[in-house]
């Protein structure tokens, strides 16, 4: 849903509400109202709304009432601001309308998503597609055009004049994260194309992840306006410093607030500081909320609640250059509020969403739309044939016993590094060693080239049998698997080809989990709850197959991602992100 501002007639007709010669459709007293503008708390106030916005808010909103008014006695609690999710990725695992059957309740109003999920596998069409999907909620829904900074040259990049267009769409608010290291290395690439987002007056949203001293200034310097990686406040304070505003993340992939809110102290400014999620999975949504669960999470941090608001509302929406029509409650806004028992229990007691009562006490009154996808966007998984274990043979060239070969060593369960091992030849080929936690990774194209194969080695995933794939693998069109054992890894291939998108886990020949993704292979058409099911299965089989990653889906997806250090794979190679080459997989 794109933000507009008030037409002629929509602007009289406030105006004569404001001055008691027409009546409101909704008003609310007696609320203790949070301003973000002022930093005050005001007692005993009262709000009207006319359709989407605002009309009227003062101590005393009776001249706006008439006999069709709906009238909200706050009875002296806590009015704030709708929560505004800076940054955040709707395109994977779960589809809109069941992801807001949650995040609407804890009082979320507005929403900024990625979109280069959907991009990398289908294109411009593929984007027009998500955001249509994205559009008539009750909860208002942007979105960033996608940067499109991938590990895989086939797949890096969008065409200048696809961004030309996306910008002069309403519901595009700038481009996407851009991965600094990327961009110092293909800057002919990229800068066309903040050129045109710059010139339409949209954002450009940075990805700063190891930046600092110099290379910082000069990612700025591009008109870079915010960040969402800094994982201490030092980096923070030195981000601020530059005028970029940092999006402190408190979600799935990780949790930063408590370590970052010693900030709070250091007596700077953090109107430039806000709250973003940048994704939660769907287990994390259902159990501990979404925004509400960050904000509240500021507080229980020490911020103080004007700030801990302030931070998921007006600093949000001023970055966006939306604060004249979201992030604080004042005549002329859209009339999106939520109220709370007091200013330190974000619990929402009333979800007010474009004028409309969304939510009362943990019951949604307005459903999510549900969006019926073309069936172009559920043909995405494109492969010339099916797979087989030969496929994924290793075979080198030479007659050698042994080679030594670059490995993808896991660190972490999102940090890998490029380690070497010198690995025997067996039969002709170099093959899987459990004993030494050394398995096969391989990355598989649907889209450009269909059918491109880059098989490699990973250690320290921990699996000691069968395979996991998953079409849902960061940044590119691939198909991303590992696996002990190279049939397995064939079969789990083509089960999601046969599903059009998914994540499977394949045992000895046999499907033992799979998650259906035939949304572009990267969405579910799963009720929340099943798929939260689903995935922790998938962790638990996983789990006694010896992954003991908290969450291995994400680590098996992350493994394409162009933004998490170090070695990464995709169809044409393995990559190194500290310079951006490509390398096979045999030591020179």
């Amino acid at each position: 849903m794109s933000i507009t501002p008030l037409n002629a007639q929509e602007s009289k007709t406030a105006m004569n509400i404001a001055s008691g010669k027409e009546k409101a459709d909704l008003a609310i007293f007696d609320a203790e109202l949070l301003n973000v503008y002022t930093g005050e708390f005001l007692d005993k106030y009262s709000v009207s709304v006319k359709g989407r916005r605002i009309v009227y808010v003062g101590d005393n909103a009776g001249h706006t009432v008439g006999p069709d008014t709906v009238v909200i006695d706050a009875k002296g609690k806590t009015l704030i601001p709708g929560l505004i999710e800076g940054h955040t990725h709707l395109a994977w695992l779960f589809n809109i309308s069941e992801f807001l059957r949650y995040a609407m309740k804890g009082g979320t109003t507005t929403i900024i998503t990625e979109s280069m999920e959907a991009f990398a596998v289908m294109g411009y069409e593929g984007v027009l597609e998500f955001l249509a999907s994205l559009e008539n909620q009750p909860v208002k829904i942007l979105s960033t055009a996608p940067a499109m900074v991938s590990v895989s040259h086939a797949a890096f990049g969008v065409p200048r004049e696809i961004i030309r267009k996306l910008m002069s769409r309403k519901d595009i608010v700038g481009i996407g994260e851009s991965y600094w290291q990327a961009v110092f290395q293909e800057p002919d690439k990229i800068l066309p194309c903040f050129e045109e987002a710059l010139l339409m007056g949209k954002t450009l949203e940075g990805h700063s992840a190891g930046a600092k001293g110099n290379k910082l200034a000069g990612y700025a310097a591009l008109g870079i306006s915010s960040c969402h990686e800094p994982i201490t406040a030092q980096e923070v304070i030195e981000r601020l410093r530059l005028g970029i505003y940092v999006m402190v993340r408190e979600g799935s992939i990780r949790r930063d607030l408590e370590t970052i809110s010693g900030i709070k102290d250091s007596g700077i400014s953090l109107r430039r500081l806000a709250l973003a999620t940048d994704g939660v999975q769907p287990e994390d949504l259902m159990e501990k909320g979404y925004m509400d669960f960050v904000v509240q999470k500021a507080i229980d941090s020490g911020f103080d609640p004007i700030a801990a608001v302030r931070m998921a509302t007006l600093n949000v929406a001023e970055h966006f250059h939306l604060d004249a029509h979201i992030g604080g409650i004042a005549p002329g806004k859209y009339a999106d509020m939520l109220i709370i028992p007091d200013p330190r229990k974000i619990e929402a007691e009333y979800v007010i969403s474009n004028g409309q009562i969304i939510c009362h006490e943990g019951n949604l009154l307005v459903s999510p739309r549900q969006h019926s996808f073309s069936e172009q966007s559920r043909n995405t998984v494109h492969l010339p044939r099916k797979f087989k274990a030969s496929d994924f043979c290793i075979r080198p060239e030479t007659t050698a016993s042994s080679f030594e070969v670059r490995v993808i060593e896991m660190k972490t369960d999102l940090v890998t590094k490029e380690t070497k091992q010198i690995l025997p030849v067996t039969e002709g080929e170099i093959r899987s060693d459990m004993t030494r936690d050394i398995l096969k990774i391989a990355a598989i194209d649907r889209r450009i080239h269909p059918g491109k194969i880059f098989t490699g080695l990973i250690k320290g995933f921990g699996m000691k049998a069968g395979a996991i794939a998953s079409s849902a693998a960061w940044d590119t069109s691939d198909i991303i698997g590992v696996g002990a054992d190279d049939s397995d890894m064939a079969a789990a291939v083509n089960r999601i080809y046969d599903l059009q998108g998914g994540a499977v886990l394949c045992v000895k020949g046999s499907i033992i989990e799979e998650i259906p993704m035939p949304v572009m292979g990267i969405i579910s058409d799963l009720p929340m709850e099943t798929l939260v099911q689903k995935i922790k299965s998938i962790r638990k089989t996983l789990s006694e197959l010896g992954c003991l990653f908290p969450d291995p889906l994400l680590t098996l997806v992350a493994l394409t991602g162009a933004a998490i250090p170090y070695l990464r794979i995709c169809e044409e190679g393995l990559v190194n992100l500290k310079d951006g080459k490509t390398l096979g997989l045999f030591s020179d």
